[in-house]
């Protein structure tokens, strides 16, 4: 397409102006705060930050280790630590400078009713738009995940649908058979928008004490490595969301323009970034440039004309990828 106008890295974001389109993962920049400490970074870099996950009540989160670098990726179990959503909405969001960025509440939870009540508490709130993390364990059933059932999954939504009026959106897990059908049944429940993927689950072993090195066990993987599943998973959801207009959050192992570029033309809207500000605090300067030398250099006047133009290869009789 064209360039009409100026190069514009501005994008919108379920009715909301975002400055670029990239949004800083839940979990991995604290609650807004934490990297305006480092020398040279800037949240008006971002198009919005998402806040770490909030529970109704404080939690301590689960017992060390909690991280674990792994070839091109990171393990982690925090376990949801958190300050609670009352602290969090009296105590935290009135010193965050809602001029510079956007920021998502993240709603976590145990049981449906505790997604509902969390997100009736930020619903009224400054808040600009809600985040729920359906990966959570529901105990009331066993402790089987909200995110891998479509049943559950469609009962936190449609219970957070009733809580608010602002944008909401389904954080999809990938440890489920059909994400395609998990994301038509939320968008039936009152989605608004998605963000694809949430970790992987893996596990690392100490072999001396034949032990796993994450205290919890097992933990989310996140990083580099996660990427071409990441990719495959928001190319999926984009076939569901195009013909209902819902955007995505693309995410999973986002570490440079190039790779930000490849989730919108698989059709994310915007670009989750989160491990990779863990050795590059200022990487989000780095991909915004990238992108707009890349529209640039291919005449795109917005970032909007990226989104979702896959062109796929003539599929041949096998299906399996071998």
């Amino acid at each position: 397409m064209n360039n009409s106008g100026p190069t514009t890295l501005q994008t919108e974001f379920c009715g909301l102006k975002f400055n670029t389109p990239i949004v800083l993962l839940s979990g991995c920049v604290g609650f807004g705060e934490e990297y305006t400490r480092v020398s040279g970074f800037s949240n008006r870099d971002a198009g919005a930050v998402c806040l770490k996950g909030t529970t109704q009540e404080p939690r301590l989160g689960n017992q060390p280790h909690r991280v674990y670098e792994t070839p091109d990726g990171m393990l982690n179990a925090i376990g949801l630590q958190n300050p609670g959503v009352d602290h969090v909405i009296n105590e935290i969001l009135p010193g965050l400078d809602f001029t510079e960025t956007r920021f998502i509440a993240n709603v976590s939870g145990s049981t449906v009713e505790e997604y509902f009540e969390v997100t009736r508490r930020f619903d009224d709130s400054p808040i600009d738009a809600i985040e729920i993390n359906i990966s959570c364990p529901n105990v009331k059933e066993g402790g089987v995940a909200f995110g891998n059932d479509p049943a559950m999954s469609a009962r936190v939504v449609a219970a957070c649908r009733k809580a608010t009026r602002k944008p909401l959106i389904t954080k999809l897990s990938p440890n489920q058979t059909d994400i395609a059908a998990n994301a038509k049944g939320c968008i039936e429940a009152g989605s608004d928008a998605f963000a694809v993927i949430n970790t992987l689950m893996g596990m690392a072993i100490d072999i001396e004490s034949r032990s796993p090195l994450i205290g919890n066990n097992q933990g989310g993987l996140s990083g580099p490595a996660i990427k071409p599943v990441a990719l495959l998973k928001v190319h999926q959801v984009h076939q569901v969301c195009r013909h209902h207009n819902i955007p995505i959050i693309g995410q999973g192992g986002i570490a440079s323009a190039e790779d930000a570029i490849e989730f919108m033309i698989a059709g994310a809207s915007a670009v989750g970034v989160g491990t990779a500000l863990f050795y590059d605090p200022l990487i989000c300067k780095t991909i915004n440039t990238g992108i707009l030398q890349y529209m640039e250099r291919h005449r795109l006047q917005s970032v909007d004309h990226l989104v979702g133009t896959l062109q796929l290869n003539q599929q041949q009789t096998a299906k399996c990828g071998c």
